[in-house]
C-alpha cells in the first residue's frame, strides 16, 4: 500500500506525466465540437464565395444600379433586381402582417388559457404545420386557395377597400396577395412556437404580482406577459419574417411570376426565390446566370442578416428572465 502510494506521489517511471482518461475525453469532444462547428461557418462562407463569384460578371457591368433598376430583359441583356426586390419585400410584410397578430393569439391561448387536455394536442398539430413540405402548400393554394379568393374573397375586398390605388386594377388569382396570404399560412407555426417560448420565460412572479394588484387575466396577459415578451415578440416575428423572404415553391406557383412592379396587389409579381428558380434553367449566356447568382447572393444576405437580427433579439429576452431571478 505504502509502495502504490509512493509510486504515485512520485509519478510514472521516466519523469511522463499522463493526463486523466477524463481529460484526454473532454479534450476530444471539445475538438470535434469545434471542428463541426466551424465546419458549419465554413459551409456558409463557401456558399457565400460561390454566389459572389458567379455574380462578378453581373456585378462588374451594372454596379450598385442592378438593384435599383426595374426592366428585367433577358433577350438583351438588360437585367435589373427591383421587382424581384419589391416582390420579395412586399410579399413578406402581407405575410407578417396576417400571421403575427394570429400567432400571438394562438401562443397567448396555448400558454395562459388553454386546459391541459387541449394544449399538447393544439401544440402537436402546430408542429405538424410546421413539418408540411411547402410544394404542398403550394398545391393547395394553387387549386383550392387561390379560386375561392379570386372569385369570392377578393371581389369583397376590392368593393370594400377599392379606394386605395393597391385595390384597385383587374383580379388575377395567382397574384402578389396570394403569395402573401400562403407565406402567412407557412410561418405562422414558426412564430407560434417560438412566442410560446418566450411567454414561458416570463417569471411567474411578474404574473402573481399582477393578480395581487387585482388585475384581470387580460391586464395580466397584457401588461404582465406581452409587455415583458416584447423582444421576444419582435424576434420570433424576425424570424419568420426570414422564412417568409427565402421560401421559393409555394410562392412561385402562386404568385405569377412576372418580372415587374405590380401596381395592385391583385396583380402578378416575382420574388428573389421565386425568380431564381423560374429562371435557372433558361440562364445559358454567361451574364443571365450571373444576374441569377447576384439575385441568390442578395437573398443569402437578407434572410442571413435578418436570422441574426432574430436570434440576439431572443437572446436578450433570456437575459432579461435571469436578471430577473
Amino acid at each position: 500500500m505504502n509502495a502504490a502510494a509512493e509510486l504515485v506521489k512520485s509519478g510514472p517511471p521516466g519523469g511522463i506525466v499522463l493526463a486523466p482518461p477524463g481529460r484526454v475525453a473532454d479534450n476530444v469532444f471539445r475538438g470535434l465540437t469545434w471542428v463541426m462547428a466551424m465546419f458549419v461557418m465554413v459551409l456558409l462562407l463557401l456558399v457565400g464565395w460561390v454566389l459572389w463569384h458567379g455574380a462578378q460578371l453581373s456585378l462588374a457591368k451594372f454596379g450598385w444600379h442592378f438593384f435599383v433598376h426595374s426592366n428585367w430583359d433577358p433577350g438583351h441583356g438588360d437585367y435589373g433586381a427591383l421587382p424581384f426586390i419589391f416582390g420579395t419585400f412586399v410579399s413578406s410584410l402581407i405575410a407578417l402582417l396576417i400571421a403575427l397578430p394570429l400567432s400571438l393569439a394562438t401562443a397567448v391561448y396555448l400558454t395562459e388559457l388553454a386546459p391541459g387536455w387541449l394544449r399538447q394536442p393544439s401544440i402537436s398539430m402546430i408542429e405538424m404545420l410546421a413539418a408540411i413540405p411547402s410544394v404542398v402548400f403550394g398545391l393547395w393554394a394553387i387549386l383550392v386557395l387561390v379560386p375561392w379568393m379570386q372569385s369570392g374573397f377578393y371581389p369583397a375586398l376590392q368593393k370594400l377597400l377599392g379606394i386605395v390605388p393597391w385595390f384597385q386594377g383587374r383580379i388575377y388569382g395567382q397574384c402578389i396577395l396570394s403569395a402573401g396570404v400562403i407565406l402567412a399560412i407557412m410561418i405562422v407555426p414558426i412564430i407560434t412556437s417560438i412566442s410560446r417560448e418566450v411567454f414561458r420565460a416570463v417569471p411567474d412572479t411578474q404574473r402573481e404580482a399582477a393578480f395581487a394588484l387585482g388585475a384581470t387575466r387580460w391586464e395580466v396577459t397584457r401588461l404582465a406577459v406581452l409587455r415583458y415578451s416584447t423582444r421576444g415578440i419582435f424576434g420570433a416575428a424576425m424570424l419568420g419574417l426570414g422564412r417568409a423572404l427565402g421560401e421559393t415553391m409555394a410562392v412561385m406557383m402562386v404568385i405569377g411570376n412576372r418580372e415587374e412592379i405590380p401596381k395592385s396587389l391583385f396583380a402578378p409579381a416575382a420574388t428573389l426565390a421565386s425568380g431564381i428558380a423560374n429562371e435557372f434553367a433558361e440562364a445559358t449566356q454567361g451574364l443571365y446566370l450571373s444576374a441569377l447568382f447576384e439575385l441568390g447572393l442578395m437573398l443569402v444576405l437578407v434572410t442571413v442578416a435578418t436570422n441574426v437580427v432574430a436570434h440576439l433579439l431572443i437572446g436578450a429576452i433570456g437575459g432579461q428572465r435571469s436578471s430577473g431571478a
